[in-house]
């Protein structure tokens, strides 16, 4: 196939498409595939640079100047060719190729639904709002997706509003061999950058600084945990930021308790700190997907997470589960009560807790990289002969 993949532009804040974008290039291109990547280019954003006026600078360059370079390009394309949409965001360029062959890969609708009002914990500006619309006001062009889970297709059909002709799940596959590292070889990738872990392991989260994350609620929750006991484990927090919520959850933590933050650790370090820890944290108000679930699990690492679509589909049978924090009012019970399912995960006898992670390990082998690629092809192909019926 002639593959076209439309990326966001490098010069945005958005990092992981990108990379899934180059993910999926360098393996289509192995499989045999002529692919291209298209991108809008910095050329009002550069000029703009160090001014109020860089934000929609590269509005310009996303979506008038790239507009007209495609169509040019266009021009030029076999009459076969695939077009790609990395992420259902680029929905404003959708009208460009909604009369050739094209799919959109959809991987969640939370900023659609925060518009929307879905999610009272965030308020959204409205500017915000007036964008999502615009973005889904593209995607609604669309005939063919495929989703990360079956939660985010349902969004997609409830919220986005489609009418596709093709809707199909493939799960995310790991862009990293997750795997357990012996303890020996964790602690020393550990001690080699500095970041020693204490004979009894620790416990770990891992996110970004989003609201829907639940930061502050797993903060509470151990300091509900590091009550019952003198010597609690400490908590690892990597990748949250400092805010005023999260500072008032840490002003709960008792004494003995220990909250550790941490930032831009590699993948090879990640492995070692899940392979290090006695409990994954990962009660989240919503995803799209959950990677860190499944890293953790095929880490041997049991995971504490919200029993709620995509997490529990994410999860699976091995996995613990916390009922969804509804309100902020609610956050000490919601605290007190996931506190006592973490003690118990603790407290398990090795046999109990050797079961759980053989069967964690065994569930995340069906989000395998080279299943996910294949899954991805056979959506293409799909879309390719409905399209030349």
């Amino acid at each position: 196939m002639n593959i076209i993949l439309f990326s966001h532009p490098v010069f945005t804040s958005s990092q992981s498409m990108p990379r899934f974008t180059k993910m999926l290039e360098q393996a289509y291109v192995a499989r045999g595939h002529q692919v291209q990547v298209w991108s809008p280019q910095p050329k009002f954003y550069t000029l703009a640079s160090s001014t109020r006026l860089l934000k929609w600078a590269g509005y310009i360059d996303q979506y008038i100047l790239f507009p007209l370079w495609v169509r040019n390009q266009l021009k030029t394309q076999p009459d076969n060719s695939l077009y790609v949409l990395t992420d259902q965001a680029l929905g404003p360029w959708v009208w460009l190729v909604k009369k050739k062959p094209h799919v959109v890969h959809v991987h969640d609708l939370l900023a659609l639904r925060s518009s929307l009002g879905h999610f009272p914990q965030i308020d959204i500006s409205w500017s915000g709002r007036i964008y999502q619309r615009f973005i889904r006001r593209g995607f609604r062009q669309a005939r063919h997706f495929i989703s990360v889970s079956n939660r985010t297709r349902d969004d997609l059909h409830s919220y986005g509003k489609v009418s596709p002709v093709i809707s199909e799940v493939v799960y995310n596959g790991q862009n990293f061999p997750f795997a357990p590292m012996l303890p020996e070889e964790a602690r020393q990738c550990m001690d080699h950058v500095g970041l020693p872990v204490p004979l009894e392991g620790m416990l770990l989260h891992i996110s970004g600084n989003l609201w829907y994350k639940n930061v502050p609620g797993i903060v509470r929750m151990y300091a509900h945990y590091a009550q019952t006991t003198t010597n609690p484990l400490p908590l690892w927090l990597v990748g949250p930021c400092m805010n005023k919520q999260l500072q008032a959850a840490l002003d709960e933590v008792p004494s003995q308790g220990k909250v550790l933050f941490f930032y831009k650790l590699d993948n090879q370090v990640l492995q070692a700190a899940y392979s290090l820890s006695r409990a994954f944290l990962f009660p989240s108000h919503a995803e799209g997907f959950g990677w860190p679930i499944i890293e953790a699990q095929a880490c041997g690492c049991p995971v504490i997470t919200t029993g709620d679509t995509p997490m529990s589909e994410v999860a699976g049978p091995a996995a613990r589960y916390l009922p969804r924090l509804l309100s902020q009012g609610d956050a000490q019970i919601w605290a007190r009560d996931a506190s006592t399912v973490l003690i118990e995960l603790l407290n398990l006898d090795p046999t109990t807790r050797a079961e759980i992670v053989a069967q964690g390990i065994t569930w995340v082998e069906r989000f395998n990289a080279d299943v996910a690629i294949e899954g991805y092809l056979s959506v293409y192909r799909q879309v390719v002969e409905c399209e030349h019926i």
